[in-house]
């Protein structure tokens, strides 16, 4: 029996872009669903309709994709990987989209083919199983599941995106080790240009998820002028 093709629903309204996105998607075996508003992407999910990824446009008619992503994250939390695909590339915009639960921000132009391939990138994570043999990394009440990429606090699973969990991954690896904010772009975000406040950002959301007060980091601490570093006297 064939794979089921991943699922991945592109809400943008602009018809030449949606089915250029969605021609590509198709190449590479990924089945693109395409809606040009967000309010009939909504109802779709009313019916049972669940997508592996989900590519969103900003400026859409009607419904915002922030007012949208704020419903479908209080839906879904953290299960389905989100990329936002807009035009709209002023720093705000990319702080909010990230905020609001967004696994990626990528600015209009874009090249398709580099769009399907961190689709792929982002299904490859999200299916990724649990092995039996499960490399962990153990700090503080929390489990860092390798294998599986999952956190888990007290053996309980707690919901983290794509990229709040390899900004972890990386943060955890390097215990002891000060890295600046390029360092940690670079090498987990690996594009050559982008916008490097978007390490702050994820770092301000996994603290929310680690720390008992936040404002007073014990994971995750700030070398001011230099940058984060994990607390490696917190690793079992």
């Amino acid at each position: 029996m064939d794979e089921k093709m991943p699922d991945v629903f592109v809400i943008e309204d602009e018809e030449s872009i949606s089915k250029l996105v969605c021609m590509y998607l198709k190449k590479s075996n990924i089945n693109p669903l395409p809606f040009y508003n967000a309010e009939d992407a909504l109802k779709a999910f009313s019916t049972g309709q669940k997508p592996d990824l989900l590519i969103l446009d900003l400026n859409l008619p009607g419904m915002s994709g922030f007012d949208f992503l704020k419903q479908f994250r209080e839906m879904f939390k953290a299960e389905i990987p989100v990329m936002i695909v807009s035009a709209r590339d002023a720093d705000e915009d990319i702080i909010n989209g990230l905020q609001f639960g967004a696994d990626e921000f990528v600015t209009k132009p874009f090249s398709p083919g580099v769009l399907v391939a961190r689709v792929q990138a982002h299904l490859r994570r999200k299916n990724l199983n649990s092995s039996s043999s499960e490399d962990t990394i153990n700090f503080g009440c929390f489990s860092l599941l390798l294998n599986s990429c999952v956190l888990k606090k007290d053996g309980h699973k707690i919901p983290l995106s794509t990229k709040e969990y390899d900004v972890l991954e990386y943060l955890v690896k390097n215990a002891g080790t000060v890295l600046s904010p390029e360092k940690i772009f670079n090498e987990v975000w690996k594009v050559q240009y982008g916008d490097i406040t978007a390490v702050a950002v994820y770092i301000q959301r996994l603290r929310k998820k680690l720390e008992e007060d936040p404002s007073n980091a014990q994971f995750i601490k700030t070398e001011f002028g230099k940058g984060y570093i994990f607390n490696k006297d917190l690793i079992k």
